[in-house]
């Protein structure tokens, strides 16, 4: 009689290979002369961003897949808690809550990080929900209502300067994002 499926020990010893791999390379320091390099923060990072009088804790979605994924099955948002989609350039936007079933607000901005536009957004629905503008580079979902509960109306400024310290951060060039 066996003791062990097979699969389990090779999973096993993978695993084990993997973790010393992984902290021999944690513990390996840069060359002579070089200084460390900053590990670059992932898809699923907050970062803090001021919209007017109101701190955001903000997803960045900025590749293809993020966008495309968006908050699609999420129910775990707090209740400061958003996602920001940048664009490269200014554009209309439509966004639409597939697979989505938290209510939301979808609020679009122009360059310059005012805010020109608020939209609700519905569990599930399917239809488009297009901005009204063509001039738009930024889109932040939050929870339904909390544009309004917070006060925030069209004209509040998005803090430019902390989101392209959440670009670089992610390992994104802000410039490439008109910041």
């Amino acid at each position: 009689m066996k003791n062990a499926n097979p699969v389990s020990v090779r999973l096993l010893a993978s695993l084990l290979v993997a973790a010393v791999v992984g902290a021999c390379a944690r513990e390996t320091p840069p060359p002579a002369g070089k200084a460390p390099v900053a590990a670059t923060k992932g898809a699923l990072e907050f970062f803090p961003v001021r919209l007017g009088e109101k701190t955001v804790r903000m997803q960045l979605a900025v590749r293809l897949d993020e966008m495309q994924r968006g908050l699609m099955g999420r129910r775990d948002l707090g209740s400061d808690d958003g996602m920001i989609f940048v664009y490269e350039k200014p554009q209309q936007m439509s966004f639409w809550m597939r697979n989505t079933p938290t209510p939301l607000d979808i609020g679009f901005f122009r360059s310059d990080g005012s805010l020109a536009e608020i939209h609700p957004l519905h569990p599930f629905d399917e239809r488009a929900v297009a901005s009204g503008g063509s001039d738009l580079r930024f889109a932040l979902e939050t929870h339904q209502g909390w544009y309004r509960a917070n006060g925030i109306r069209p004209g509040a400024k998005l803090d430019l300067a902390a989101l392209a310290a959440a670009l670089k951060a992610r390992g994104f060039d802000p410039v490439k994002y008109g910041l």
